[in-house]
């Protein structure tokens, strides 16, 4: 397993959060009796914009961030994006932080799909920064954390291998290989299956320094070519394009990375939890039922005052009665249409991951010693803690 993986973890699904979390504060920047109870207005999107990506970029969470330890677990993993996604203004309720988190977990996972070569996703990281630098460049001071960020990121892994790249690439494979929830956009597109598993094509260009399949060549002892023939290859190949550039500014070529959700209609955002699929692959016939019960999803957001805090609440749902029926959903068939996260984990990390969980929860320690790896993760949750209450 890598040691690597969790700063381009990290930043892809963060850069993932803000495209989703700019697209619906634009799109619902005006109240429907036009007046100005429950508006966004663009000073307050920039705001927390600003709030998360400072948070994010902060000098001593990267610094953590960018030490080499193993992947964290789904649980943990959410946990800090959870408390990144609070980090300004706005409040997620329960339900749409589920949404947001399966939203940016499954849009990863298909860039990561996508990826012609595994030293590519530092370009789809570089993608996602690009993006970010946009959204904080009228306001140096985080702009700033950004471009030293990326520095950091091009220091780290510029010097690694093309097999350094090829396990970080395997690690990330295993860690989303059990995610497989349904997203209106990517079923609309028929890149995604009924299952929730993406259908990859078998058409385009071939990564970079690779050959056009579908010609075999034979050489004598000598070196030379005494024969060849060819085959069929069953898809439709093109040579490959050009390298894009790995530097801090720079043609990234490739659009994988980039803010898919600029250019969709909030309905294209719905995202629908898949069944575990056992014996087969067939679509289950209550898929239907579900996507309904969650149509619309992402579609509107309610802002509202908090009596106990200043900010403001943020619902993705398009009515509080869908927020209601979600969270009904979410509690009711946890075991029977939960999203598929399956941890072959022996009895170490199962008890590793009940003393992050108990954690989490304010629950009591269950575990003997605070010194051993189930630590994991509760540096970076304190020092994001500090940052927020800055």
């Amino acid at each position: 397993m890598s040691m690597r993986t969790l700063p381009l973890v990290f930043i892809n699904l963060g850069g993932e959060m803000l495209y989703i979390l700019d697209q619906r504060l634009q799109t619902q920047n005006t109240a429907d009796d036009n007046t100005q109870k429950g508006v966004w207005s663009d000073d307050d999107r920039k705001r927390v914009m600003n709030d998360i990506i400072a948070t994010m970029f902060s000098k001593a969470f990267m610094e953590e961030l960018l030490k080499p330890q193993d992947l964290y677990s789904n649980r943990a993993l959410r946990t800090v994006l959870t408390r990144l996604a609070h980090a300004s203004i706005m409040r997620l309720n329960p339900a749409s932080m589920d949404r947001l988190y399966e939203l940016m977990v499954m849009a990863f996972k298909y860039q990561l799909l996508l990826c012609p070569r595994p030293r590519d996703l530092l370009i789809i990281s570089y993608n996602h920064i690009d993006a970010i630098r946009e959204f904080v460049r009228d306001t140096p001071s985080v702009l700033n954390q950004v471009d030293e960020t990326h520095r950091k990121i091009i220091e780290v892994y510029t010097p690694l291998s093309d097999g350094e790249f090829q396990l970080l690439r395997q690690t990330l494979l295993i860690f989303l290989q059990d995610m497989h929830v349904r997203v209106s956009l990517f079923l609309k597109d028929k890149v995604q299956n009924p299952n929730g598993r993406f259908a990859l094509s078998t058409t385009g260009p071939v990564p970079h320094g690779t050959e056009v399949p579908g010609l075999i060549r034979m050489f004598s002892s000598n070196g030379k070519e005494w024969k060849r023939w060819e085959f069929p290859t069953g898809g439709s190949y093109t040579s490959s394009i050009r390298v894009g550039s790995f530097e801090r500014f720079g043609d990234r070529v490739t659009r994988i990375g980039t803010n898919m959700y600029s250019v969709t209609q909030p309905e294209e955002t719905h995202t629908s939890k898949s069944y575990s699929q056992k014996a087969n692959s067939e679509p289950n016939p209550l898929a239907k039922e579900e996507l309904n019960l969650l149509a619309r999803l992402l579609g509107g957001m309610k802002v509202q005052n908090r009596n106990t805090e200043t900010g403001f609440r943020v619902n993705l749902f398009a009515t509080d009665q869908e927020e209601e029926e979600a969270s009904l959903f979410n509690s009711g068939c946890d075991a029977y249409c939960s999203i598929l996260i399956i941890y072959n984990l022996d009895v170490q990390v199962n008890t590793e991951l009940a003393r992050i969980a108990g954690e989490f929860t304010g629950e009591p320690e269950q575990t003997e010693s605070p010194e051993g790896p189930s630590n994991k993760g509760d540096d970076l949750l304190a020092m994001m803690d500090e940052l927020i209450e800055l």
